[in-house]
């Protein structure tokens, strides 16, 4: 067989392995990890902290009507979001430090420059 003959039928195999995990079948030699972080609870964070829901938004980069959703139970928060106030849960002091700082403040940045 040809080098580019064999790139492209490895390159059809590598693509309908891919498609097959995608539609969730069994692929051998595919090990898939997943890390849940369970549930977070916005509204007793928030309360830990002593903000309001609007200063919590900020703190979170999230719009004030997204986190309330997510205090309302509508929503729940993924990714970066949920492992801060997962983080928040654990060790509100040291957030509220990290982000008190004026290091951590943009527009003191931009104004060092």
């Amino acid at each position: 067989m040809s080098e580019m003959t064999k790139f492209g039928g490895d390159l059809i195999q590598a693509m309908s392995e891919a498609l097959a995990h995608a539609q969730g079948k069994d692929v051998p030699g595919v090990k898939v990890h997943s890390v849940d972080v369970g549930a977070v609870d916005a509204k007793a964070i928030r309360k830990k902290l002593d903000l309001t829901q609007d200063e919590m938004a900020v703190v979170l980069g999230t719009s004030p009507s997204g986190y309330k959703k997510w205090e309302q139970g509508k929503r729940q928060p993924s990714g970066a979001a949920r492992t801060l106030l997962r983080v928040m849960d654990q060790e509100p002091e040291a957030v509220l430090r990290a982000l008190s700082s004026p290091d951590a403040a943009p527009e003191n940045k931009e104004a060092a420059h």
